[in-house]
C-alpha cells in the first residue's frame, strides 16, 4: 500500500534534497556555532536518510506517514547531539538514532501494553547482561543480572520475556520454491483425530532422532512451556546456547516431518 507512496507527511520525496559530506560537514559546523538556519537545511538535506530506514519498516502494515515523523524526531536529535569533534560521518551517527526512535515508538504502540516499570526493569537488566559479558567474557546468569540491578531472579524474568516481540501468524516459517508456509498453517484447534494421532507419531519420530540435550530442550520448551531463560538455568548454559540448541533441533524435526 506505500511502498511505492511519493509523498509522505506533505513532502515529495521525489524532490529530497541530497547534501554531500562537504556541504554536511560545513553545515555541521554552523549548527555547531548556533546558526538554525544551516540546522534546517541540514534536517531537509537528510530527509532522504529517514525515508530509507523507514523502508525497512514497511513490512510491519504501519502508517508510513507516522514512521516518517518519529524517524524525523531521531534526526533532530542525531542533528542537535553530533560531535563535530569526532571523526565519524554523519550518517553514521545518524542512521542508530533514527532506527531507535523507530522502534521505540513501535514497542511504546504495541498492541500488547507492557507497563513502564516492567520496560524499564527489562532495560536495566539488558544494560546489566552487558555490563557483566564485558567483565566476565562469559554469558551471565540470570542470578548474577538480577543482583547485578537490585531485584528478584522471577521479576527478571518475567520483564525479559515481556519485552520480546510477539511473532505474527503470518510470520514465514518455511519457504520451497516460492511456496511459504506460515505460523497460522501449523495451528489448529482439533485436538483428536487421525491427523492428530498420525502427527503425535511423526513428532515422536523426528524427536527420536535428536540428541539428549535437544530432546530436552524441545521438551521444556514446547512441553512444559518453559522460557530459554528458564531452561538456561535449569540445564545449566547461557540462554543465548539454549537459543541455538532449540533452532538447531528445530530444524532437524523440521527435515524429518
Amino acid at each position: 500500500m506505500y511502498y511505492n507512496k511519493v509523498e509522505i507527511c506533505g513532502v515529495n520525496t521525489s524532490q529530497l534534497k541530497i547534501l554531500t559530506d562537504e556541504e554536511k560537514h560545513d553545515l555541521l559546523l554552523k549548527v555547531k556555532a548556533g546558526d538554525e538556519e544551516a540546522r534546517r537545511e541540514l534536517i531537509n538535506g537528510n530527509l532522504r536518510l529517514v525515508l530509507s530506514i523507514v523502508q525497512r519498516f514497511s513490512g510491519r502494515r504501519e502508517n508510513m506517514d507516522d514512521l516518517f515523523q518519529v524517524g524525523c524526531i531521531g534526526l533532530v536529535k542525531a542533528v542537535d547531539n553530533f560531535n563535530t569533534d569526532l571523526d565519524v560521518k554523519f550518517s553514521t551517527y545518524a542512521v542508530p538514532m533514527i532506527i531507535g526512535e523507530i522502534r521505540r515508538y513501535l514497542r511504546d504502540n504495541n498492541a500488547i501494553r507492557i507497563s513502564r516499570s516492567v520496560r524499564d526493569l527489562a532495560y536495566r537488566a539488558l544494560q546489566a547482561r552487558e555490563e557483566l559479558i564485558a567483565s566476565k567474557e562469559s554469558e551471565p546468569t540470570v542470578e548474577e543480572i538480577a543482583a547485578r540491578v537490585g531485584e528478584k531472579k522471577e521479576a527478571v524474568l518475567h520483564a525479559m520475556e515481556a519485552i520480546v516481540e510477539p511473532i505474527s501468524l503470518y510470520e514465514p516459517v518455511y519457504n520451497d520454491n516460492g511456496d511459504a508456509l506460515y505460523l497460522m498453517d501449523q495451528l489448529s484447534d482439533s485436538s483428536t483425530g487421525d491427523e492428530v494421532w498420525l502427527e503425535n507419531i511423526f513428532l515422536r519420530e523426528a524427536m527420536s532422532r535428536l540428541g539428549e540435550r535437544e530432546r530436552k530442550i524441545i521438551n521444556l520448551r514446547f512441553y512444559k512451556n518453559k522460557t530459554q531463560m528458564e531452561i538456561a538455568e535449569e540445564i545449566g548454559i547461557s540462554q543465548a546456547q539454549v537459543s541455538r540448541l532449540e533452532k538447531g533441533a528445530l530444524e532437524k524435526m523440521r527435515k524429518q516431518l
